[in-house]
């Protein structure tokens, strides 16, 4: 029996993401279409809304980048060209999407992500760094297109002014969801840094960790998987055995100011990553 929820979709799982400049390019949609073809149950469909079509697979649908005829906010750490994605028209679908950011690890079936909800509804990743603020994240959501159309008409009208007010994207959105925002089990996605990584000081010792239940692990903040694979610090390229992290406690190029911040951002190679993480 086909869901309220594909039913709205035409019995297809749309999955989508977004892709513009040069920060990440085919290699990392190539690769996202690859994880989700292996956790997920057919029918599906995975478009790539993009400004560059050179060197991505055949099987990925692509559509061009949607307008969005305003000036990009300036100073603000939020993804807001994401804003793009709001309108009332997304190419050829219809019905629920589910957008995946381009630097998430997949581990687990997504079908439990079309199946959470009605398909009027906007069900959004628990935000895992602000526990005492119900914030939605944006790495991973659906919604059904148009339904943020209230949205972007806002962001349009003064994007510096929205940007400067919720800081994030993903809080705008979780603050003027249509509808009120729903969300996905606390467990179903993970964040690297919080639920996988080691605390100190095991974080010297031991690799960071696979829980059984996840599905999906995101990367925010500068670390993506390839660092976790590598068992970098400082995301800046640097790979040290445990005693040379230690060192560099000491060096007066150390970036993280407090101590303990910098004791506990050391992570080991982690292989499961490399396992989920490849075309």
């Amino acid at each position: 029996m086909v869901s309220d929820i594909l039913a709205a979709s035409g019995g297809v799982k749309q999955v989508i993401c977004i892709n513009w400049g040069t920060k990440y390019g085919a290699p990392f949609v190539n690769r996202l279409f690859a994880m989700v073809a292996r956790n997920i149950t057919p029918p599906f469909t995975f478009t790539c809304f993009t400004d560059n079509r050179e060197g991505l697979r055949s099987e990925i649908l692509c559509e061009d980048l949607p307008p969005l005829d305003v000036e990009m906010p300036v100073n603000t750490k939020g993804i807001w060209p994401k804003a793009r994605l709001w309108g009332p028209e997304l190419g050829s679908l219809k019905g629920p999407v589910l957008f995946l950011d381009l630097d998430l690890v997949v581990v687990g079936s997504l079908d439990a992500f079309f199946e959470i909800g009605g398909p009027n509804d906007i069900v959004m990743t628990r935000n895992q760094t602000t526990p005492l603020e119900r914030l939605g994240q944006t790495s991973l959501f659906r919604f059904p297109v148009g339904k943020l159309v209230p949205l972007q008409e806002k962001f349009r009208a003064d994007p510096q002014q929205v940007a400067d007010e919720y800081e994030f994207e993903q809080r705008f959105v979780t603050r003027n969801a249509p509808g009120g925002a729903k969300f996905f089990p606390r467990r179903f996605v993970l964040h690297f840094r919080q639920d996988c990584r080691r605390p100190f000081p095991l974080n010297y010792f031991l690799p960071p960790q696979l829980p059984a239940d996840a599905r999906v692990v995101i990367f925010p903040r500068g670390l993506l998987p390839q660092h976790a694979i590598d068992g970098q610090f400082g995301y800046k390229g640097r790979v040290a055995t445990p005693i040379d992290h230690i060192r560099g406690l000491f060096s007066p190029d150390r970036r993280e100011k407090s101590p303990f911040r910098y004791l506990r951002h050391y992570i080991l190679p982690s292989p499961w990553v490399a396992e989920h993480w490849r075309e």
